[in-house]
């Protein structure tokens, strides 16, 4: 009987000893009660807490948190009811306050996120309210800060998730987006257009531009072409003219070596020129008159006969 009465004893001993350990985890805290009444912080790892007298009444999460509140109801300036949800970044940095402080935390927060959205969303107007979330973001992060450090919560972080308008002003919106894109495309393709129409100029005055120096450069080469060409003709004529004269030179001069092997006398030249005023007339019934001076220049053949001669001799 002794036996079982000591078993029993150890037995209650060992669970009293083990119900008296408390394990915190890492980034984690313990709050600890006596009878009651807190007593102290229960830190990470093995903790021992007084069996019937000492309780863990709560285990604090230290590590930043995110809750997402679902869409509230707002009215803006210009009286536009919408929705827009809210995400709040949280961290614990008190645990005794956030036990004793507050009783439903986050429901408190969800509260007082819900009556400064609405505070703050009031004396903005439509556009203002969707365009200026970082301003709005800011706005709820300092306000909710200030109201929650007395619960040993500290916010981080405010984000608007969605702001969704109602419907007629979804599509408002929507038209007025598609006819900015459509004035958007309208302004790009006239500066296409305008620029191809640049391009297309500038093109056809280069095309001009070097049409009018390919026909210069064609005029100056017909040019340069006909120059050489009445250069050339002209060297030609002259060179004919040249020859002519050669000949007529050499025919004279045959003419003269002949008279002069033949040695004509005066009344041979005499009659040779009366044959050669005879051909004059070919035969025609045109009367010709012969003035005494040609005769005179015909009788004066005899003369020249003697000039050659002495040049002859002289040679």
């Amino acid at each position: 009987m002794f036996e079982i009465v000591i078993g029993i004893f150890i037995f209650l001993i060992f669970i009293i000893a083990i119900t008296s350990i408390r394990v915190v985890q890492q980034s984690t805290v313990g709050i600890i009660a006596r009878l009651g009444k807190f007593n102290r912080r229960a830190e990470m790892g093995v903790n021992f807490v007084i069996p019937f007298i000492e309780s863990m009444v709560a285990k604090i999460n230290l590590r930043e948190q995110v809750v997402d509140f679902p869409p509230q109801p707002v009215i803006t300036s210009d009286n536009v009811t919408m929705q827009i949800d809210t995400v709040v970044y949280y961290q614990i940095t008190d645990p005794v306050k956030y036990t004793y402080e507050i009783a439903n935390p986050m429901s408190a927060i969800e509260n007082l996120t819900a009556t400064t959205l609405r505070n703050i969303i009031g004396e903005l107007d439509l556009d203002a309210t969707l365009t200026s979330r970082d301003i709005i973001n800011t706005k709820m992060r300092s306000i909710l800060d200030e109201a929650t450090d007395k619960w040993g919560i500290k916010i981080n972080r405010v984000e608007l998730k969605n702001i969704m308008p109602p419907k007629e002003i979804r599509d408002a919106m929507e038209k007025q987006m598609r006819a900015e894109r459509e004035r958007r495309e309208a302004i790009l393709r006239a500066e296409g257009e305008k620029k191809s129409a640049i391009l297309k100029a500038e093109g056809e005055k280069e095309a001009a531009i070097l049409n009018a120096e390919a026909e210069k450069e064609a005029a100056i080469r017909r040019a340069e072409g006909q120059k050489q060409s009445q250069i050339l003709r002209a060297s030609g004529e002259a060179e004919g003219i040249l020859l002519v004269e050669r000949a007529k030179s050499e025919g004279i001069k045959l003419v003269y070596n002949a008279i002069k092997e033949s040695d004509p006398t005066s009344d041979v030249i005499k009659i040779r020129s009366l044959e050669a005023l005879e051909k004059l007339a070919n035969g025609q019934a045109t009367k010709l008159v012969v003035p005494s001076e040609v005769v005179g220049v015909l009788g004066s053949f005899a003369g020249i006969k003697e000039v050659f001669g002495k040049e002859e001799t002289k040679k």
